[in-house]
């Protein structure tokens, strides 16, 4: 849980920025990478965490405006890297300018539901983080080269004059 908007805005900086890392690692052929008939693909997966910060944080009366929460995917990955940055930057913006301390025991209404606003601010790095694991998978399957995101992956750890990891 979170005690203060400070908190917060320091986690999400830096998911943000591993989020951007890893979407920035993405090529335009690997979008349509997925493991089954039936799978979401690659690209999916990352323009759903997109879409997901003006969609979730509507609710909480954040307008985002970089993107809108129904826009189509684009077929360019360096657009949905971009996109991803300027939404997320935009919501450290919104947050700063409108929200403090005292809100976060605020009831929202969510999905049908009541959640405080400290539990919205969780629930989105947490599903942000989900999928964002989820397409480190699809990357290292697709062929590409997978970023580190809270240490070296396998292919940066000669970078520290270790062997690469199995």
């Amino acid at each position: 849980m979170y005690h203060t908007i400070e908190e917060f805005l320091t986690d999400l900086q830096g998911e943000t920025e591993r989020t951007f890392k890893v979407m920035s690692a993405l090529s335009d052929a690997s979008l349509n990478h997925k493991v089954y008939d039936q799978g979401r693909t690659l690209g999916f997966i990352a323009w759903h965490i997109v879409t997901t910060i003006p969609e979730m944080m509507g609710k909480t009366g954040l307008e985002i405006h970089a993107v809108k929460e129904d826009a189509p995917q684009p077929d360019s990955a360096n657009l949905i890297a971009d996109s991803y940055k300027k939404a997320a930057d935009e919501l450290i913006e919104a947050i700063k300018s409108n929200w403090n301390d005292s809100m976060l025991h605020d009831d929202l209404n969510l999905y049908g539901q009541i959640w405080k606003r400290h539990a919205v601010m969780t629930s989105l790095l947490a599903h942000e983080i989900h999928h964002r694991a989820q397409m480190t998978v699809l990357m290292r399957q697709a062929g590409l080269k997978v970023p580190g995101v809270y240490g070296p992956s396998k292919e940066e750890w000669s970078q520290y004059g270790m062997p690469e990891m199995p």
